[in-house]
């Protein structure tokens, strides 16, 4: 299989930081072109700040970090409290700041600037919030048919979401984003709640991970303890490991609605299988071997 030559989009994020280590571990099937970070589990600086430690935590300062979208597109962001990923988005570990800077570069510009660049070379993916991507093709509308696919973290085509209104909270921040991206016919593959909520972290793979671990693992570690204790579930690694094993997933082709009508099911994905013939489908991941999944992480996390 031809490496994959991505851009990731996060929010970090403890899962987010699992799904950019497991990348960094992966170079012969991954090669990170660039970081963009946007508002999502924590304010914009945090997760652009914790994008550069876990960046400077992999020996991966060369690797461009570039500050997105501080908020949704229309609708101001609802404030949270501390999360499952903690007031820093990172645990609370008290993990030392990177020492190289974020470019200056708005995220948005490195995004078309990259596809411009490299016309079909390029995947995104986005593992928080849609803002970036979504602002990038209303931006530069060309790329459209230069990005050589999406690969994204975000919705329940299938199944009930985690927010008050039954989306998926990717989605739920900026449905307006995930509306623009859904609709654009890129070639897509998206993974839900529906497979990532199988990805969970159990006491049996907490103990396998912490046979003989290295001083990157035991931080990896204590950030998947701190956050499994609210959500079992590694959603955003799904999206590396198919990159790195696309054989560990499953999935149908449905094409994907998002629910805007802040009177509704705000930020609700809808899937119809097989679509109405017009849109363009989305191949929905629906299974995972989680136990060959956790073995992927557990070897390529022991190689940092």
């Amino acid at each position: 299989m031809a490496k994959s030559r991505i851009i990731i989009d996060c929010d970090p994020g403890v899962d987010d930081a699992i799904a950019l280590l497991l990348a960094f571990a992966s170079p012969d099937e991954i090669e990170i072109v660039g970081i963009t970070t946007v508002i999502g589990n924590v304010s914009l600086p945090l997760t652009t700040r914790n994008a550069l430690r876990i960046a400077a935590m992999a020996g991966r300062q060369d690797i461009p970090v570039c500050a997105g979208c501080s908020r949704p597109i229309i609708l101001p962001r609802v404030q949270r409290g501390a999360s499952v990923h903690g007031t820093d988005g990172l645990g609370d570990l008290g993990m030392p700041d990177a020492t190289h800077p974020a470019q200056s570069r708005h995220a948005v510009d490195f995004i078309i600037d990259t596809i411009l660049r490299e016309p079909g070379e390029i995947t995104l993916c986005p593992i928080g919030p849609m803002t970036n991507i979504a602002l990038a093709l209303i931006k530069e509308p060309s790329i459209t048919t230069k990005i050589k696919a999406i690969v994204f973290m975000g919705g329940a085509a299938f199944s009930p979401g985690n927010t008050a209104t039954d989306a998926e909270f990717n989605i739920w921040i900026d449905p307006h984003a995930a509306q623009v991206v859904l609709s654009s016919g890129i070639p897509m593959t998206m993974f839900g709640l529906d497979v990532t909520r199988h990805a969970t972290l159990t006491k049996a793979r907490f103990d396998q991970l912490e046979r003989d671990a290295s001083p990157i693992m035991r931080t990896a570690i204590a950030m998947m303890r701190r956050y499994g204790s609210g959500d079992p579930a590694l959603h955003d690694p799904c999206v590396t490991a198919f990159l790195i094993d696309p054989t560990l997933f499953n999935g149908v082709d449905a094409v994907i609605e998002v629910d805007c009508d802040q009177a509704g099911a705000y930020g609700r994905t809808r899937a119809v299988e097989n679509g109405d013939g017009k849109s363009q489908p989305v191949h929905v991941i629906t299974e995972v071997d989680d136990e060959r999944l956790f073995q992927l992480i557990d070897q390529r996390l022991r190689l940092l």
